[in-house]
């Protein structure tokens, strides 16, 4: 099984979809949390929606399965941050990856989307691609120029520069995982 990943950057509509046809993509399963972009409109729900069924590509909201704005008490660390792992072990989450499996097993050609263009800086990599490796899941990321890359390829750049030669490269890259989801990861506000 296979699945990709997209960033929907602020492209224009036109570009978006021609990314999605050049690789086959049939359906979206849109991950952010609030499906909606201030500065680009064109990826609000309901005019990506209307846009991708003019090109016969599904739409389908997965925000509250897989979205990263997580304010379940049980993921919260200390500091108020979404803690991944914590959010890889909740039912709902574990749902939606089984609802993408299930998708793939039907046929469906799908690629995640968030908001990000690099898919090192979002979680649809950190969160969502590390469970679908875990699983056997061979993931491609779309990038902003329309090239495509394996995921082995973006957790290389998880590497430091220099090798521990007391670490394995597997090792390294757990680690490399942790140092960008402390980066990047949702921090709950205390009125939330």
């Amino acid at each position: 099984m296979q699945i990709f990943t997209i960033g929907h950057s602020n492209h224009k509509i036109e570009k978006f979809i021609e990314l999605l046809k050049a690789n086959n993509i049939d359906t979206i399963a849109d991950v952010r949390s609030a499906p909606y972009s201030k500065y680009n409109p064109q990826f609000n729900k309901e005019n990506l929606k209307f846009e991708l069924e003019k090109y016969d590509i599904k739409y389908v909201f997965m925000g509250k399965e897989l979205g990263a704005r997580r304010t379940e008490p049980e993921v919260i660390d200390r500091n108020g941050k979404v803690n991944f792992e914590k959010v890889r072990n909740l039912n709902s989450f574990k749902e939606g990856i089984n609802r993408l499996k299930e998708g793939m097993k039907k046929g469906f050609r799908i690629a995640i989307m968030c908001s990000e263009k690099e898919p090192l800086e979002c979680h649809r990599f950190l969160l969502i691609s590390y469970s679908l490796k875990k699983e056997g899941i061979k993931i491609s990321h779309i990038l902003e120029n329309g090239s495509v890359m394996d995921n082995s390829e973006v957790e290389k750049k998880l590497l430091p520069p220099i090798a521990n030669m007391f670490k394995s490269s597997e090792e390294e890259i757990e680690e490399g995982y942790k140092k960008i989801e402390e980066k990047i990861s949702f921090v709950r506000e205390e009125n939330e």
